[in-house]
């Protein structure tokens, strides 16, 4: 009996399969071209109440700082997600700042005094202290069985239709050596994308939008740019949510499993990846003058609704997604000269984008 991580790893090679159109033939669409032409009805709208706005203080020029964050969906985090929305609605993060900022890694934001008992600010009621298990969707939790069914039912069909494209592939290049030359079009795989194993997964796919890794016994989100995660202490400590941290750099996935990830930036990233950097160790700020102040963070629901920033992202489970990430893995740009055959999943970031006020 095949296991999940099997199957998985079979559907990988699907992935690798060049589509590109035979020599001669009009160029592929890059992926900027297959997301501009995605249907409207592939498009998923972030709800309000899944959406923070933080307010940064204005920069040097005076213009303003925003910072749009979609939060995780279940079954992940959700523990972290809810102590976040209390967070922001008790106003506790209005006037907390941006105090680390290490170079090719993160910046993290909190209480800068949240160190010395005597002034640190009182956490609101209501915040739950959560287990390390939930890091990740384990085995032994409800939502895995039908994570994993319906990951293991695409992975069968990927790895099916990637073998019939060798044997299609082979049968062509048989009957042009025949004298009867033929033009291989190879099946699309449709729907969610599996993407090749690496060091920390067996596998790693999309699920409802978000980059995860797979094993036998657990799913988890994945450390890419712009994910962001809850700080903690050391174990057992798993942190409240009171301080957060985006990545500002490559991919720090051996994180994954090891601390919390709630969400990901979606708008305004370039207001905390441009910042000083920290010259104290791990990129703390060593003056509290360098400290960035926060004005505000908001649940976008709570907002006026003039005021809510509006956002959708395209399915990772439609086609427009498949055809995108099999770009990214294969680039026939005029630019490339040689597709790469595959593609680490946190180099197919999910397209999002903001909907017109009059959309």
């Amino acid at each position: 009996m095949k296991t999940a991580a099997t199957a998985l790893g079979a559907a990988a090679l699907a992935l690798a399969l060049p589509a590109a159109a035979q020599n001669g033939a009009e160029a592929p669409p890059g992926p900027g071209e297959i997301v501009a032409a995605a249907p409207a009805s592939e498009w998923i709208a972030i709800a309000p109440e899944d959406l923070l706005v933080m307010t940064l203080a204005p920069g040097a020029d005076g213009a303003e700082r925003k910072v749009a964050i979609q939060l995780m969906p279940p079954p992940f985090s959700q523990g972290w997600v809810e102590n976040i929305r209390t967070l922001a609605r008790a106003g506790w993060y209005d006037g907390i700042a941006v105090t680390r900022v290490q170079d090719n890694y993160v910046v993290q934001w909190g209480d800068p005094h949240a160190e010395d008992e005597a002034k640190a600010k009182p956490l609101p009621d209501g915040l739950r202290v959560i287990d390390e298990a939930n890091y990740a969707v384990s085995d032994s939790q409800p939502a895995f069985a039908h994570l994993r069914d319906a990951l293991v039912e695409r992975a069968r069909q990927r790895a099916q239709i990637a073998r019939d494209n060798i044997e299609r592939q082979a049968a062509a290049n048989q009957a042009t050596r025949d004298g009867s030359p033929t033009m291989f079009i190879p099946r699309r795989v449709p729907g969610m994308v599996l993407i090749q194993k690496g060091p920390y997964a067996d596998a790693t796919s999309f699920i409802n939008g978000w980059p995860t890794g797979l094993a036998r016994d657990a799913i988890w989100p994945i450390h890419c740019y712009g994910m962001v995660g809850v700080g903690r202490g050391y174990s057992p400590d798993t942190g409240s949510g009171a301080e957060l941290y985006t990545v500002i750099g490559h991919a720090p996935r051996h994180l994954d499993r090891n601390i919390a990830l709630v969400g990901r930036v979606v708008e305004g990233i370039e207001h905390l990846s441009s910042l000083p950097r920290g010259t104290g160790p791990l990129g703390f700020y060593e003056d509290p003058a360098q400290h960035v102040p926060i004005r505000s963070i908001r649940v976008a629901s709570d907002l006026p609704e003039s005021e809510r920033p509006r956002f959708e992202y395209l399915s990772t489970e439609g086609k427009s997604f498949a055809r995108y990430a099999e770009a990214r893995a294969n680039r026939r740009d005029p630019f490339f000269i040689v597709p790469a055959g595959g593609a680490d999943i946190c180099n197919i970031p999910v397209p999002v984008r903001r909907v017109p006020e009059d959309g």
